[in-house]
């Protein structure tokens, strides 16, 4: 019933957003009289807000149609390279230019798109050959096409990665922003063991939760302080009849999406409230930016049930890889059997997702890497969403992940 309920809710907020936005148009309009008195541009800018705040959205585009290559604009081509059931394999093709080393983004499945890194793409597409794990809703994901937990999104990446080195004849590399630093890791381990041709040759991990034990977040103690029954009756839900994933059991991108918002509210408000008073001066410009934010932080997709309590139980509340108990299908994940990927730890220094000292861990199980292979950088200053766009993520932490890569390329 809880996404039947938010299905009700969704359709009247979209109705009410498409007349809100309709009255703001109105009272803009240069023509309309109203809009000329001193409660015209406020009343405006409040339906403004509203309407962007309440309407639908779905999957944002990476709109990323050329880089500047040195002194040269480079026409950029998204191509699908792999499709599977729940996820593609997208590459950023850039014409008329040297690719780069090949380099293997892997965005978050945790209730936003891979589109939330198209900062983290645009800054490093001029210096390298960029692939990205473009993760599906499961809501769209029919029941037919199986289930999908932590162990498939492990497969999954070493695929791609086996994808990247025969299509590329090198071995990639690979970088993984927040929850999938975990998996990445395991597969880079298992990939290490293996002796697999296509394992990487670094990996950067940025803000994800290698060991949550390490200065634990708001994030942490909600995962540890419930039982695991809790989570299993609580987020759940079962998607629509709506939807090509009928029936399938989900943890909704709705309910990711709240949480967070709660966990800053204040902050999102004066967000709100500085674009509100944009529009009142007619700085639309300046609202813009605000409203280019949101509507990407609120197109959120949906997880399979399994491999969020998957991820619960494992990541979170055992710790499993941190205590070399992880398990791949059988087989142990042993963090000692990365010998020759390089790793980098990239934390923030205000970080209120990953906490110091969670990403770092990597590091230290690493037990049998040279040290001369590992790599930390904290981030002054900067917070979760920091590490990977922004100003911050362009100037100051892209030319350390920049400068790590060609080291061990």
């Amino acid at each position: 019933m809880l996404y039947d309920a938010y299905e009700v809710q969704r359709s009247l907020l979209a109705g009410a957003s498409k007349l809100a936005g309709l009255g703001a148009g109105w009272l803009n309009n240069p023509n309309n009289p109203w809009g000329y008195s001193a409660m015209g541009p406020v009343v405006a800018a409040g339906l403004q807000v509203f309407a962007d705040a309440a309407a639908p959205h779905g999957k944002p585009a990476f709109g990323i149609d050329s880089v500047r290559v040195g002194r040269k604009d480079a026409r950029v081509d998204e191509q699908i390279l792999l499709r599977k059931p729940f996820g593609q394999l997208k590459h950023f093709a850039k014409e008329g230019v040297a690719a780069g080393p090949p380099l293997l983004i892997v965005a978050p499945m945790s209730g936003h798109y891979a589109t939330l890194l198209r900062g983290t793409v645009q800054r490093l597409l001029p210096g390298f050959d960029v692939y990205i794990t473009d993760w599906r809703d499961a809501k769209c994901v029919p029941l037919s096409d199986g289930s999908f937990d932590l162990d498939d999104y492990v497969d999954y990446l070493i695929e791609f990665l086996e994808h990247v080195g025969e299509w590329t004849g090198e071995r990639p590399h690979m970088l993984a922003v927040c929850q999938p630093a975990v998996p990445a890791f395991a597969a880079t381990a298992l990939m290490n063991a293996d002796k697999n041709p296509s394992r990487p040759k670094s990996l950067t991990m940025m803000g994800g939760p290698i060991d949550t034990r390490e200065a634990p977040t708001a994030v942490n103690t909600l995962a540890t302080d419930r039982p695991f029954g809790w989570f299993e009756h609580n987020v759940i839900a079962t998607v629509p009849m709506i939807y090509p994933g009928a029936g399938r059991k989900v943890y909704p991108g709705f309910l990711q999406l709240a949480g967070f918002m709660t966990m800053n509210l204040g902050s999102h408000l004066i967000s709100h409230w500085e674009m509100f008073k944009h529009l009142v001066q007619g700085d639309e410009e300046g609202a813009a930016q605000t409203q280019r934010f949101y509507d990407e932080y609120r197109s959120v997709c949906d997880m399979t049930a399994e491999f969020y309590l998957q991820t619960v139980d494992v990541v979170f509340q055992r710790h499993l890889l941190p205590k070399g108990e992880l398990m791949h299908r059988g087989r142990r994940v042993d963090p000692a059997a990365i010998r020759d990927t390089a790793l980098l730890a990239i934390e923030g220094e205000r970080d209120d997702i990953s906490g110091i000292g969670q990403t770092r861990a990597a590091l230290d199980i690493a037990t049998r890497l040279p040290k001369a292979k590992k790599e930390y950088f904290l981030a002054r200053d900067v917070g979760h969403y920091g590490i990977f766009n922004g100003r911050k993520w362009r100037e100051k932490i892209a030319p350390v992940v920049e400068r790590f890569i060609q080291a061990n390329d």
